[in-house]
């Protein structure tokens, strides 16, 4: 699994000019799931994320957690994360997973989320979705389950 943190003031998801989910301070995640990803993988990125200290301290350190800061996270299913760039000029996807177990792991991963106690917004799995925020910092961060 791929992801990009970004640390956000606020953030929102619209569809058709359709508002869908909307935060105040804490986390856009941007969520890519590959070929072979499985809940273990969302687990995995989940518990990073949610224990990363990127968010300023009372001397400017990034030392505190998104639970630290009473932060809330909008998750956003972004199979582009897996685009392949080597060959030509238009992006290969066929390295991202089948929709269906991508949207049975994005909706596992947000699970993952609320089970923690988070407020959890969520972008339109398969949608066209435009997303607002406003990047704190900036700060922002890619992961990949492979490199963790």
């Amino acid at each position: 699994m791929r992801a990009v943190v970004q640390c956000v003031s606020e953030a929102s998801v619209t569809v058709e000019g359709r508002a869908v989910g909307a935060i105040g301070k804490g986390y856009v995640i941007l969520l890519g799931v590959g070929h072979g990803d499985t809940e273990d993988e969302a687990e995995r990125l989940w518990r990073k994320i949610a224990k990363l200290r990127v968010f300023e301290d009372a001397q400017g350190k990034t030392n505190l957690s998104l639970a630290d800061v009473g932060g809330e996270v909008l998750v956003v299913s972004q199979f582009t994360l897996y685009a392949n760039c080597r060959k030509g000029n238009r992006p290969s996807f066929t390295d991202a997973a089948d929709p269906a177990i991508a949207r049975r792991l994005y909706e596992y991963f947000a699970d993952l989320a609320r089970n923690d106690g988070f407020t959890v917004a969520t972008g339109e799995f398969g949608a066209m979705m435009d997303v607002s925020l406003v990047n704190h910092g900036p700060f922002t961060v890619m992961l990949d389950t492979e490199a963790l």
